[in-house]
Parts: C-alpha cells; sequence; structure tokens
C-alpha cells in the first residue's frame, strides 16, 4: 500500500502547525514528526482505527492525534491510502 496526502489535509496540517510554532517552535516540529509516524503506522494495518463518524462508508476511518481526528480513506483495490483531511476535534467539519 502507499499513503497519499491530498492538497486540503496539507494545507491544514501546515495551518495546524504554523499556529503551535506561533508557542514553540520545537514542539511544532514534533507535532509534526509524530503525527507523519502515526499515519505510516497506517500501512500495517489500515482498518486500525474505527469508520468514520462522518461519512457512512466503511473504508473511509478516523484516525485520532492528539486532540486532532485525521481523516482517510482506504482503496484495496488501488492499494492507496488517502489522508484528506484533518481538524481539531473541538472543531469539527
Amino acid at each position: 500500500m502507499k499513503i497519499i496526502y491530498k492538497t486540503a489535509f496539507e494545507r491544514e496540517l501546515i495551518q495546524i502547525i504554523d499556529y503551535i510554532a506561533q508557542d514553540k517552535k520545537s514542539a511544532s516540529l514534533k507535532f509534526a514528526y509524530e503525527l507523519e509516524k502515526s499515519i505510516l503506522s497506517i500501512l500495517d494495518n489500515p482498518l486500525k482505527y474505527k469508520q468514520s463518524i462522518y461519512f457512512n462508508d466503511e473504508n473511509i476511518r478516523d484516525m485520532t492525534y492528539k486532540g486532532y481526528t485525521v481523516i482517510y480513506e482506504i482503496n484495496f483495490e488501488k492499494e492507496l491510502i488517502e489522508i484528506f483531511k484533518i481538524f481539531n476535534r473541538n472543531k469539527p467539519l
């Protein structure tokens, strides 16, 4: 399987990292690094996280990480995992 990051996810992640960096740059770098590790762990077991509460599709999953939700879709046919959204759980879609 391969992971693809959608433009919307990348844009939202940059905003989050910039926000964290305003307080402490090292914390923003640590957040980005550890989030990337968590996302890469999806490759070991794509069904590891629960089905999304925002979409009625068993292949769309919600990964939670430090107060944020990362939404991704599994495409078994194409062997792809598409990461398409990240947001603060207190400010959902």
